[in-house]
C-alpha cells in the first residue's frame, strides 16, 4: 500500500489522502474474479431496448420527445435505458458489494486500521461503482449510435452524464447500505428501485400520470437522469437541462459526505 500523509484541518481523521489504495484493490479483484458479473449487467438495457424499443415500438409508432418534437419510440426510451443502466451498475457495486464487505468480510474495519480514513474508503468504493457505470455507458452508447438513435453531437455528453448519475446513486446507495444488517433488509432496495424504473417516465411520457403522481415522479432522481439524457440525445438544451444536472451534483456531494460520516460513526467511535 502506498505511503500516505494525514490531511490536516477539518478533514483530519476523515480523509487520509489515499483513496487510490482502495481503487487499486478494487481493480485487482475485478481482474481476478468479477469480469463475468460486470459484463452481464451490460446486456439488460440492451435486451429492454430490443424488446420494447424495436419490438413494441413497431406498434407504438412515434411519441412526443423533448421540445415537443415527434420521435420514434426506440429513440425515446434509449436515453432512459442508458440512465437506468448507469443507476443499476452503480447501485450493484455500492449496495450488495458493500454489504458483503461491511457485514461479512469485515473489509472496511481492516482498512480503517491502516492510514486510510472513512473518506478514502467512500471515495474508493464510489469510484469503482463509477467505473462500472462508465463501462455500461460506453457499451450502450455504441449500441445507440449503431441503431441510429442519436440525433445530436451533444449526445457525446451522455457518457459523462452517465458517470454523474452513477456517482449520485452510488454515494447514496453506500450510505443506505451501511444501515442494513441482513439479506432480507437488502431486498428493500429492490422495492425502491423497481418502481422508480417503471414510473420515472422511462418507458412512457410522464404526462400519462395524474398531476399529483407527476409531482412525485419528478422528485425521484432517476427521472432527472432520464430527462437529462433525453435532452442531450437530441440536442434540446434549456434551463431545465442544467437543473437536472445540478440535482445530481447536489445528490453526489450529500451522498459522499453521508457515506463518510456513516463509516466514521460505525468504525471510529
Amino acid at each position: 500500500m502506498a505511503e500516505t500523509t494525514r490531511v490536516p484541518g477539518p478533514w483530519a481523521g476523515l480523509y487520509g489522502g489515499n483513496a487510490r489504495a482502495v481503487i487499486e484493490r478494487g481493480f485487482k479483484v475485478i481482474r481476478n474474479q468479477n469480469w463475468a458479473v460486470m459484463v452481464s449487467g451490460f446486456f439488460e438495457p440492451v435486451f429492454y431496448l430490443l424488446a420494447m424499443g424495436v419490438g413494441l415500438g413497431g406498434l407504438v409508432g412515434s411519441v412526443t420527445g423533448p421540445g415537443g418534437e415527434p420521435t420514434s419510440y426506440a429513440a425515446f426510451i434509449a436515453p432512459a435505458l442508458l440512465a437506468t443502466s448507469a443507476m443499476n451498475g452503480a447501485i450493484y457495486d455500492s449496495t450488495w458489494n458493500v454489504f458483503f464487505k461491511l457485514r461479512f468480510a469485515r473489509l472496511y474495519q481492516a482498512m480503517l486500521q491502516t492510514s486510510l480514513g472513512p473518506m478514502d474508503v467512500a471515495l474508493g468504493e464510489i469510484f469503482m461503482a463509477l467505473f462500472r457505470g462508465f463501462l455500461y455507458a460506453i457499451g450502450f452508447m455504441v449500441v445507440m449510435v449503431g441503431m441510429g438513435l442519436v440525433g445530436s453531437l451533444w449526445a457525446v455528453l451522455m457518457v459523462p452524464v452517465a458517470l454523474l448519475i452513477a456517482v449520485g446513486f452510488a454515494s447514496i446507495g453506500m450510505a443506505v447500505t451501511s444501515y442494513l444488517k441482513s439479506f432480507q433488509q437488502m431486498d428493500v432496495l429492490q422495492v425502491a428501485l423497481l418502481p422508480m424504473f417503471l414510473f420515472s417516465a422511462t418507458l412512457f411520457p410522464i404526462d400519462v400520470f395524474p398531476t399529483a403522481i407527476q409531482w412525485f415522479v419528478q422528485a425521484m432522481p432517476l427521472w432527472h437522469g432520464v430527462e437529462l439524457m433525453r435532452h442531450l440525445a437530441v440536442g434540446h438544451l434549456e434551463a431545465a437541462t442544467a437543473g437536472h444536472a445540478l440535482y445530481f451534483v447536489v445528490m453526489s456531494v450529500v451522498g459522499v459526505w453521508f457515506t463518510a460520516s456513516r463509516l466514521r460513526a460505525l468504525f471510529l467511535r
